[in-house]
């Protein structure tokens, strides 16, 4: 009786949804850190394990033998935990001789889970390469399978040769995680679309696939609408797909194009921007960045037309197969470059 003669119901009253609400988010925050928790103390046990087998193990000649042993001893003595397979041993052993001497990374590969390691591990040999999806994993929080579809896709390289002009368009504190954020090209092997195709249905195909498309473009965008209406002083105009940077906290306008970069699309990029910031962004959001979008690019055109421009712009191209163009593959910056970039996020 006391049930039913109650004032109180979580449909009527006013504040129940928001208490509500902030609980769910407090629950959620407290599983995070408790899985970070678990997570740092996995890696370390496992970097343990590798690093006293090392010490121990008088030569590699009897790795094999050592790693069977060990992995029948440990699942016999806890039968109940996961994770000590022969192969999951040699890999706590490689783990611990792949970073044993690199102080700079240390810190980092206790942040990630030990699937996220592994799979740079087993992908990734150049240290500078491990290091770049090592922080990239952390900062923007990758699942396991975005890591690796962004491994596959080559992101390290793609957004070490990125055209932008956010050196001189964008302040010190945004630079390095913009630059990161905008790619050279992108791949869009999740579309079903021939080599012949108009910008109207790429931007119909990219929409259609819209989880695809966020993917492989990085996975901290979210979507603000395609044919993105500006009206200025009485005349309409539409940006083909409207973004949000979650970390970077800004809009990013993305212009389409089927064909060769022109040098006339940045004064186009320039004029939507402009009208962004003074229409559309928030006052706690930094300033709008562009995206055009080319099928190929002319990398000096691209340079010479990005020079003098002031609103942060990047040029890229895209693919619908996964292939890093040959010529550009030893364009890469030096490795002292790229450890300073890595450093700056």
């Amino acid at each position: 009786m006391a049930e039913q003669n109650s004032p109180f119901t979580p449909h009527t009253s006013n504040f129940y949804p928001d208490l509500l609400a902030e609980i769910k988010e407090r629950v959620r925050a407290a599983q995070y850190e408790a899985l970070k928790a678990v997570n740092t103390e996995l890696v370390g046990l496992y970097w343990d394990i590798g690093r006293m087998i090392v010490e121990r193990q008088a030569d590699a000649k009897h790795g094999s033998a050592i790693a069977d042993q060990l992995s029948k001893d440990l699942r016999a003595e806890f039968p109940g935990i996961g994770g000590f397979s022969r192969r999951n041993i040699f890999y706590m052993r490689e783990f611990y001789l792949l970073y044993r001497d690199d102080e700079r990374v240390q810190p980092l590969v206790a942040q990630i889970g030990w699937t996220h390691n592994l799979a740079i591990l087993q992908r990734c040999k150049d240290p500078l390469k491990r290091e770049f999806y090592l922080r990239m994993t952390r900062k923007f929080g990758w699942s396991k399978n975005v890591l690796i579809h962004q491994i596959e896709n080559q992101s390290y390289e793609k957004s070490l040769l990125g055209q932008t002009n956010f050196d001189q368009a964008l302040t010190p504190e945004l630079r390095a995680q913009a630059k990161l954020a905008v790619k050279d090209e992108y791949t869009f092997d999740f579309l079903e679309l021939g080599e012949e195709h108009s910008e109207r249905e790429l931007e119909r195909a990219l929409i259609g696939r819209i989880e695809g498309f966020l993917r492989a473009m990085g996975g901290m965008f979210a979507f603000m609408g395609s044919q993105y209406r500006l009206n200025v002083d009485g005349e309409e105009y539409l940006i083909d797909l409207l973004l949000f940077h979650r970390r970077l906290r800004c809009l990013v306008a993305i212009d389409l194009k089927i064909g060769k970069f022109k040098p006339e699309y940045v004064g186009k990029m320039q004029f939507y921007l402009t009208a962004l910031d003074k229409q559309v962004r928030q006052e706690d959001e930094n300033p709008a960045i562009g995206i055009i979008l080319c099928k190929e690019k002319n990398r000096t055109v691209v340079e010479y037309a990005l020079h003098d421009a002031r609103k942060p712009i990047g040029v890229a191209t895209y693919e619908i197969t996964r292939t890093l163009p040959q010529s550009l593959e030893g364009e890469l910056p030096s490795p002292e470059d790229i450890a300073q970039l890595l450093e700056d996020l």
